[in-house]
Formats: structure tokens, sequence, C-alpha cells
């Protein structure tokens, strides 16, 4: 690695959502939507993050917020809360305080509570015969498991209908109602219109009632629990998911999925996406659907596996999203599954792909339960069926179960203990202080690299900040493509499937503080 400079600027900006956005994380105990609020897209709030060194979220915020602003809701356990500014001049109201409090050393970070919206362009015509389970080779799989109920997915998205005679069978009977509806007022995610079938479809598709005389096969016989976090319309704010989230990995839910998503990086996103993976839960998202934009938020994030849609024919489907970020891709053009009420119908969209590698995780952690969540992303992607597609439109390949179920992952198929090898790189250097930084360049050392941790280790009493770039310029903090910062000096930055066509950049920027720190970077071969 190569010192290459010094770029800098300033650190504390706002987070904005841009349109429809995706998925977050999740609180602990959180039970619930906060009674009064209403369900659905909340545009009138902004999310505000605070540090870890703060008090409580409550007392903290309402001493910073203006008199005519409120509190509607708080989760302590990821330290945020949704604050609402209304009547005519909330828009300038709300310019004023984001101006204000980011200079506010308690404040990590301020963004709106914006929308997401479900991914899937519904098909009229109903299919007759399924595709999707054969085109993965479930009946490979299905030869060894159909999935054991003790592997639990989650499916946050509109409320699933528990009772569907092809899900009632499945669904996690730990829980009351099955789940737990962050969209609405009460604690039931049943779907509350006819129309409301997003959410009965995805589940279904990865966990229907399979070999039980009933409806459609799903891709696994796993449990099922739905936390309903769209609404009716399809929409839903970014704190009920981020609850949503949360509260799934609470329950041990080993897998989550999230058939939703769109717009920008958002720091409530990313440290929800965090705290589900930080509690062993693989968490897995739609790419989005729309063809020629870049894979979109939660499936962005690393801690994310990223899904592309194909079609019938393996094809990438006309509507996928592509990029870099994609992990796997999984059939999402005309897939049949179960809606409300006690019916079936074939939709398309990357929100049918994400489901079936969520299904298909369930297998595979079924016949191999030891597999850490890391340990069974590995495992999915070393058995991918390569597709003839480019990486970025089918990343590792086309998730596979029967390769996922019968392949040992200590034969290299997902074995945690690095099957390609690995290669680290540590120097130490220091900063002088505020709007001080060191750009380092680093050059690939595999021929094909799975993934790269980049850590940062700084003094107690600084904060230094960690950026990273996949393209041929030094990062700056204001224009980066991966970003690690927090109260204090350790950062840690995890890259799935790099561009190792150009070098990495990786920027280390003193936002206060100084003295000396140490830069790993850890390459994982294929």
């Amino acid at each position: 690695m190569t010192d290459n400079g010094t770029p800098t600027s300033n650190r504390r900006t706002v987070l904005k959502g841009i349109g429809a956005l995706g998925a977050l994380f999740g609180f602990s105990n959180v039970a619930g939507a906060t009674p009064g609020r209403t369900p659905g897209p909340k545009k009138d709030e902004l999310l505000v993050g605070i540090s870890e060194s703060a008090g409580g979220v409550k007392s903290t915020v309402e001493s910073k917020i203006p008199s005519k602003a409120a509190i509607v809701h708080t989760n302590e356990t990821l330290g945020y809360a949704a604050v609402k500014f209304p009547g005519a001049a909330a828009e300038r109201a709300k310019k004023n305080f984001i101006k204000n409090v980011l200079t506010d050393r308690d404040v990590e970070y301020v963004e709106e509570n914006a929308t997401v919206q479900a991914f899937y362009t519904p098909n009229d015509p109903r299919y007759s015969d399924q595709y999707a389970p054969q085109q993965v080779n479930c009946e490979g799989a299905w030869d060894t498991t159909l999935g054991d109920p003790g592997v639990t997915i989650s499916i946050i998205d509109q409320g699933v209908q528990y009772d569907h005679p092809n899900l009632e069978g499945n669904m996690d009977g730990s829980v009351s109602n099955y789940g737990n509806d962050f969209a609405g007022n009460d604690d039931d995610p049943y779907p509350v219109q006819a129309n409301e079938n997003h959410g009965t479809h995805v589940g279904g598709i990865a966990a229907g009632g399979t070999d039980d005389g009933t409806g459609h096969a799903g891709i696994s016989n796993c449990s099922m629990l739905s936390a309903r976090a769209l609404d009716e319309s399809g929409g839903g704010s970014l704190s009920d998911i981020a609850d949503a989230i949360q509260w799934s990995a609470d329950q041990g839910a080993e897998i989550i999925n999230m058939s939703l998503g769109g717009g920008s990086y958002s720091s409530t996103m990313a440290n929800a996406c965090q705290y589900a993976y930080d509690a062993g839960s693989l968490v897995v998202a739609a790419a989005g659907n729309d063809y020629g934009g870049s894979v979109s938020y939660p499936a962005a994030y690393d801690t994310v596996v990223a899904v592309s849609s194909l079609d019938e024919n393996e094809s990438l489907s006309s509507f996928s999203n592509v990029g870099p970020e994609i992990e796997l891709a999984a059939p999402g053009s005309n897939v049949l599954s179960t809606i409300p009420y006690d019916g079936y119908d074939s939709f398309s969209g990357t929100s049918m792909a994400s489901p079936v590698v969520a299904g298909v995780a369930g297998l595979a952690l079924s016949a191999h339960s030891g597999l850490t969540n890391e340990q069974l992303r590995t495992h999915l992607q070393n058995t991918a069926a390569d597709v003839g597609l480019s990486s970025e439109e089918q990343g590792y390949g086309r998730v596979d179960a029967n390769n996922a179920v019968n392949t040992d992952p200590g034969d290299g198929g997902g074995n945690p203990d690095d099957p390609g090898g690995s290669e680290t790189t540590t120097l130490t250097d220091s900063l002088s202080g505020s709007l001080d930084s060191d750009c380092w360049t680093y050059g690939w050392e595999f021929d094909e690299t799975s993934s790269v941790v980049i850590d940062l280790q700084g003094p107690s009493n600084a904060t230094f900040d960690l950026y990273a770039n996949e393209r041929n310029s030094c990062p700056t903090t204001s224009d980066y493509d991966h970003i690690s910062y927090t109260w204090g000096s350790d950062e840690e930055i995890v890259i799935e499937n790099p561009d190792t066509s150009v070098d990495l950049h990786v920027l280390v920027d003193a936002y206060s503080g100084s003295g000396e720190y140490t830069l790993t970077i850890t390459e994982h071969g294929s």
C-alpha cells in the first residue's frame, strides 16, 4: 500500500432518503408500532440517531428539538428517535433543526423517515405449473430435507395470511399471531385488505407448505414469522422496518427476507442490518426492479445478500437491477405462490427472487445446522451455479438448493476456514489532528477475491473514520463507496465480491483528535 495524499472535507452531513427506500433494522424491547401513530409512510418525520456516549434517547433528543416538534417514537437499542414536525412550516423547521443539531456531539445522524416500497410486478394470467423450485434444483435437496421447522425465516413485508391452507402448517406458533404488526396499531400482522398480497406471496415462496397435498410447493418447510412493516399500499417508514428487523433478530430468526427497498444510503438502515447480522441472522434482500439502475438499499449493504432475478430460461429478468453488490441470482419472473384469501397467483419481481434464496438458505441450514450466518453465506456462494451471466448480473451464480444441501461445507462448499485462503496486510501511521487524512492504495493479491475486510484501530481519545472506494480514486468524506464511522476510532468495512479490476483505495480521516492508528486489510480468496 502507498500513501497517495490527504483529501479532506466535513464529516457531519445529513442523510436524506430519496424516493422509495428499502428495509432497516430493529430494536430490542419493541413490541410493535407506537400507539396512536398513523400506519405507513411518515413524510413529516426525521430520525435522529444519538451517540453511544449520550444518555437515554428520549431525554437526549427532547432537549434539542423545537417546541412545536414532538418525539413520536423511540428505539433505545438502536439509539434513535422519530421526531414529527407538524404544520405548514414543517419543511423549513426540519431544515433549521438539521442545520443546528448536526453540530451537537450527542447526535450521530439525522435523516428522513423515508418510505419503502414492495418490489413486484403482478402478472394477470395464473400459471398452473411452477418452475422456480425445479430451476434451483430443490428436488435433489428435498431428497435430504424438506426443511427443519426449527429454522425460522422472518418475512419483513406486508402481512402474511397465516391461516392460508398452504401456509398455516409452517407458521411459527411460538409467537402470538405468528408475528407482529409494525405498520399498524396492533400486534396482529394479518392482511387488512384482499389486495395486500405481497407479503403472503413472498412468504409462500420461501416457506409455503411442501409435500402437504395442498396448493403449490414452497422452497422449504422451515418455520415462518410475519413482521408486517409495509401497509396495505405497499409502503412503510424506515422506523417501522427498523423495528421489524430488530424484532426478527431478537426472536432468533436465522434468516430475514426483505423484498423491498430503494433510495439512498441510510444510517438507520445500515445500523439495523448490522444489528441483525451481528445477532446471527442471514439477511437477504431484493436488488430492485429498475433495470439499468444500481442495486437498491438495503440489498446494497455489505451485511445483506443482494439477489437479482432470472426468468424461466435463466436469463436476467428484464426488470432486474444489476451491479457489483449482486451476490446471488434466483428465479423471479412469473413465480407462482399464495395470495389472500386462500388464493394463488403468479407475480414477477426481484421480490420473488429474494425469498427463493431465503428458502434455499433455510434448506441448507436444515442440513448443516452448525453453520453461522457468515458460514452459511459463504456456503451459498460456493455452491451457486454459473448460468453464464456477468458477475454484476448473477454474482456468484444462481442459487442451487441441491448443491447447498448435499455439499459438505468442509469440502469447499462454504468452508468457514477460508477455502480460498487469505492474505493480511497491516500498517501503522498517525494523524496530527482534525482534518488530517491518509489515503492508501491496496493492490489485490488473488486472481479471484470473495471478500475483503478493512479494519481500523485508533486512539481511544480521538474519532477517526474509515472510507473505501472500489474505483481509481481516493475517497473523500463526501464521495465514497463504503464508510464506517462512529464516535471513537475503531472501525471496520467488509466488502463482499469486491471489484478487483482496479486497486482498492482506503481513506483514514481524523474527525477529531490525533494519534497513531493501525490499518489492517484482509483479503479472502474465492
